[in-house]
C-alpha cells in the first residue's frame, strides 16, 4: 500500500453543480491551471457528453494541463463514454470517471433497473472504456446507502473489467466517519481482486462531516485517493474540503503517515480564484482560508502568540499562501509589465486585442484606485471574461442621487443586443434604484435570491467592491458578479452579469454526486 494520498479535484465538475456556480470555459481553464500551480493529482473537468459547452471545456483543459491528470466524468453507456474519451485524446494523463447508481432506491426510483441489468451495465461500461482509456474509475453512485453483498458483486466485476480506481460516494451525506471507515474496510476485505484498484472516498457535506468521513475512509477503510473541492464547493451543502484535509494530512503527519504531493503555497490563491469565480464567498471563520483562520482577538492569545507561536498556531499562515496584500502594479506601470503580471497569475488572454482591453481596464481602475492588488487584478479579468460581442447586456454608464431625507434616483444607460436604451428609477437606496431602473427597461421577471458584498482587498476604504447577485428564472438558478471601487456600479454589473446568464441557454445535465 502506497503512503501517498491522492488528491482528485472535483472543483469544476462536482461543484460546478451548486445552483449559480456555472462557468465559462475562460473560467475553467483559469481554474484549471490554478490548480495544476497546486499540483493536485487528478482534475475532474467537468461532465463533457452533458453539453457541447462542457465538452469544449474538458477539451479545452485537455489540451493546455501537462502536470495533472485530465479526466471527465461519464454515465454508465458508451454515449457518454465515447464523448469523454473524445474530449480528453489531447490529454498528456488521461482518465474517464463512469457511474451508476447501485442502492435500491436509486435503482427502483431512477434508474428503473434490476441489480442484474445494473451489473451488467457496470461491467459492460468500464470494459468499454478501457478499451478508449487506459486509466479509468468507477463510481458506484450513492454507494454508502448500497446493500454491501450487490456492491461487492458490481465492484469486483468492474475490478475484473480493468477499472484502476473504485470510488465509494457518500453522495447524500448520510454516512458517520467510523460506520464509512468501516464500510469501506468491509468491501476490500470481502473483495478478491480489490489490490488491483485504488480505493476512493467521495463524501458530502450535509451533516458536516465531509472532511471527517474521506479521513476515516482513508485511515480506517484503506482509500488512497480522496475526492475534493476548493473551499468545500458543491451542491447543497458542499463537498469535502481539498484545503481542510491537506492541511490535516500534512500537520497531523505523526497520525495519518501519508504524503500529498500538493504544493500548500497555492492554497489560498485557489481558494480566492474559486470564491471570485463563482461568487461564492468564503466564511470568514472557515478553516485554513477563511479570513479569520489566522487572526487572534483574544488579549490571552495574542500574548501566547506573540511570544511563541506555536502555542495557539499549529500550521503557519504563509506556508498556505496567505501574505501580506502585495502591490503589483500601479498607473504608471507598462503594458507587458500587466501582461506577465497576468501570466504569473494564470491568466491567459487569447488575443492582442482582448490584452489591450484588458490594460485599458487596468488604466481605467489604476487611475480610480492608487493601488492595484492580485485580486484586484482578478475581479477585473474575471469581471470582463465573457467579451463584447457575447454579451447580450452591457452597461454602458449609470449615475445616481442620494441625500439625507430624499428618496435615491438612478438614471442607466445599457446596451441590450446592441441596442442602447436609458433608463430611471427610484429606490430605497442607489443600489436598489439603479437595479429597479434596469428592470423597468428588461422586464427579466427574475427573482433574486441572494445580494451580497464583499471587499476585494482589505484595510482600505478604496478597496474594489466585489457584487455577487443570484436569479432566479423558470427553475434555473445563475450568480452574476460584478467588481468597480463604486459599489453601486458594481451592483449594476453583477445584475447584468446575472442576466446574460440567464440568457444563455446553455444545457445543464445533473451528475453524480
Amino acid at each position: 500500500m502506497t503512503d501517498k494520498l491522492f488528491i482528485f479535484d472535483t472543483t469544476l465538475r462536482d461543484g460546478e453543480q451548486s445552483p449559480g456556480a456555472s462557468m465559462t470555459r475562460e473560467e475553467k481553464l483559469r481554474i484549471a491551471r490554478q490548480l495544476e500551480r497546486l499540483r493536485v493529482d487528478v482534475i475532474e473537468a467537468g461532465f463533457a457528453a452533458s453539453s457541447n459547452g462542457d465538452f469544449e471545456a474538458v477539451k479545452a483543459i485537455a489540451d493546455v494541463i501537462k502536470d495533472s491528470t485530465v479526466c471527465s466524468l461519464a454515465r454508465a453507456n458508451d454515449r457518454d463514454i465515447a464523448r469523454a474519451a473524445e474530449a480528453l485524446k489531447s490529454a498528456a494523463s488521461s482518465r474517464i470517471h463512469t457511474f451508476i447508481a447501485t442502492s435500491e432506491l436509486h435503482m427502483e426510483k431512477k434508474l428503473r433497473m434490476s441489480r442484474e441489468q445494473v451489473l451488467e451495465q457496470a461491467r459492460l461500461s468500464v470494459r468499454f472504456a478501457r478499451n478508449l482509456c487506459g486509466d479509468v474509475e468507477f463510481s458506484p453512485e450513492d454507494g454508502y446507502r448500497s446493500d454491501p453483498d450487490f456492491l461487492c458483486r458490481v465492484l469486483e466485476a468492474v475490478i475484473a473489467e480493468g477499472a484502476t480506481t473504485i470510488n465509494i460516494p457518500d453522495t447524500v451525506g448520510y454516512a458517520i466517519p467510523e460506520l464509512y471507515g468501516n464500510f469501506i474496510k468491509n468491501l476490500r476485505e470481502r473483495i478478491p481482486n480489490a489490490d488491483k484498484a485504488v480505493w476512493s472516498v467521495h463524501c458530502h457535506n450535509d451533516l458536516g462531516m465531509a472532511v471527517a468521513n474521506s479521513l476515516a475512509g482513508v485511515m480506517i477503510g484503506g482509500a488512497r485517493q480522496v475526492e475534493c473541492t476548493i473551499n468545500g464547493l458543491g451542491e447543497r451543502a458542499g463537498n469535502c474540503s481539498l484545503e481542510e484535509v491537506v492541511m490535516a494530512v500534512r500537520t497531523r503527519r505523526d497520525y495519518f503517515g501519508l504524503e500529498v504531493g500538493v504544493d500548500v503555497s497555492q492554497i489560498v490563491p485557489a481558494s480566492r480564484l474559486v470564491a471570485q469565480t463563482t461568487g461564492f464567498v468564503v466564511q470568514p471563520n472557515k478553516a485554513v482560508v477563511g479570513a479569520n483562520a489566522f487572526a487572534h482577538a483574544s488579549g490571552i492569545h495574542q500574548d501566547g502568540v506573540l511570544k511563541a507561536r506555536d502555542t495557539y498556531e499549529i500550521m503557519r499562515a504563509e506556508d498556505v499562501g496567505w501574505s501580506a496584500n502585495r502591490i503589483v502594479l500601479g498607473k504608471l506601470s507598462g503594458r507587458n509589465a500587466f501582461k506577465q503580471r497576468l501570466q504569473e497569475l494564470g491568466i491567459e488572454l487569447e488575443s492582442e486585442a482582448e490584452i489591450n482591453a484588458a490594460f485599458a481596464r487596468f488604466k481605467d481602475l489604476a487611475d480610480r484606485k492608487s493601488e492595484i492588488f492580485d485580486e484586484d487584478i482578478i475581479a477585473l479579468v474575471s469581471d470582463e471574461s465573457v467579451t463584447v460581442e457575447q454579451e447580450h447586456y452591457r452597461l454602458l454608464s449609470l449615475s445616481q442621487r442620494s441625500e439625507t431625507g430624499e428618496r435615491p434616483h438612478a438614471s442607466v444607460t445599457v446596451s441590450a443586443g446592441g441596442h442602447e436604451f436609458k433608463a430611471e428609477s427610484d429606490g430605497n437606496g442607489p443600489v436598489d434604484a439603479s437595479l429597479k431602473a434596469i428592470e423597468s427597461k428588461l422586464s427579466s421577471g427574475a427573482e433574486m435570491l441572494l445580494y451580497s458584498v464583499n471587499a476585494i482587498t482589505s484595510g482600505s476604504t478604496e478597496s474594489q467592491g466585489e457584487v455577487t447577485v443570484r436569479l432566479q428564472l423558470g427553475g434555473r438558478v445563475v450568480n452574476g458578479v460584478g467588481a468597480d471601487p463604486d459599489i453601486v456600479v458594481a451592483s449594476a454589473k453583477a445584475y447584468l452579469a446575472a442576466l446574460n446568464k440567464l440568457q444563455s441557454k446553455a444545457e445543464r445535465v445533473a451528475a453524480q454526486g
